[in-house]
């Protein structure tokens, strides 16, 4: 990304030097920002780190002009928001971050507490679809902090996702005796899809006025989470050494989760745009409008 792609002027005449990016400070959200540090592109980014559902509210405003948007808000808001084609957070199989850690067997939740202990909207209406479609029971939901031992001390089940989910799935629910359901795994197993829990999106007036810096900053990432990938043994070895987690542990996460959107997680998008409309708010059939290809310079 060349330092004088950012340097353009807004449709009112004032001068934004750099794109305002989003950055989820998760750990499955690492390998498409690591290499960004590693290629320099990161001084051409005014990068805000924050939670999930702080980045969606950001970029729905337009505090934001990129970032990454839970799958739930961009279906909400798609007449908005552009999708950056071949990069998202999501799972063909299991996720490992995503996950249900029960006390009873599933299909005994019905009636029962679960404790939300989630900040992705997509992972709380996977959670209940899932339950409600696959297994038949309507659980009592509530949220509160993703505290596993609290949680359990209150609740039947909890939903728990990202860096708490990988602790309670590989250290606390085995010690405690926890049976641990993954999401992407369960969604794999009913429906035969990839499961796409977030995409990166560009606000639709920004790329009509910055048709240049978008392109620059998805190539950015694209090249960011590719260099990431094919080092991917280091990135997990930096990570171990503030993460409670082994640097194997994180390899296989990082080489778990599936970085890409193409046709197979675009139907994956379908499905559970059909399956969750009536209840979230948007049409069954809202399309995922991607950015087309930049033209030839």
């Amino acid at each position: 990304m060349d330092n004088s792609a950012p340097a353009a002027a807004t449709a009112t005449g004032h001068h934004r030097s750099r794109p305002r990016v989003g950055h989820i400070q998760f750990l499955n959200c690492l390998p498409l920002y690591w290499g960004l540090a590693r290629t320099g592109t990161l001084l051409d980014l005014e990068l805000t780190k924050a939670t999930p559902d702080a980045l969606n509210d950001q970029l729905v405003r337009g505090d934001l002009d990129i970032a990454p948007i839970s799958l739930v808000e961009y279906l909400r808001h798609a007449d908005d928001l552009v999708a950056l084609p071949d990069i998202a957070v999501g799972c063909d199989g299991p996720v490992m971050s995503c996950v249900i850690v029960s006390q009873l067997p599933l299909e005994q939740l019905d009636r029962a507490r679960v404790a939300l202990g989630s900040a992705s909207r997509t992972s709380v209406e996977l959670a209940r679809l899932l339950l409600a479609e696959r297994y038949g029971v309507q659980p009592r939901y509530y949220s509160c902090p993703p505290d596993l031992s609290l949680m359990m001390q209150e609740a039947d089940a909890a939903v728990l996702i990202g860096d708490a989910a990988l602790r309670a799935n590989l250290h606390y629910a085995p010690k405690l005796g926890l049976q641990v359901h993954d999401l992407g795994h369960m969604w794999k197993e009913w429906t035969g899809l990839p499961f796409v829990f977030a995409v990166w999106a560009a606000r639709r007036e920004y790329v009509a006025r910055e048709p240049r810096i978008v392109h620059k900053v998805h190539e950015a990432f694209l090249a960011s989470r590719d260099l990431s990938l094919d080092e991917v043994t280091k990135v997990a070895e930096q990570a171990a050494r503030w993460e409670a987690l082994t640097a194997p542990v994180l390899e296989r996460y990082f080489t778990t989760l599936d970085f890409s959107l193409g046709e197979k997680q675009l139907a994956g998008i379908a499905e559970f745009a059909r399956r969750t409309a009536p209840a979230l708010g948007y049409p069954a059939d809202v399309r995922v409008d991607l950015l087309p290809q930049a033209e030839p310079a």
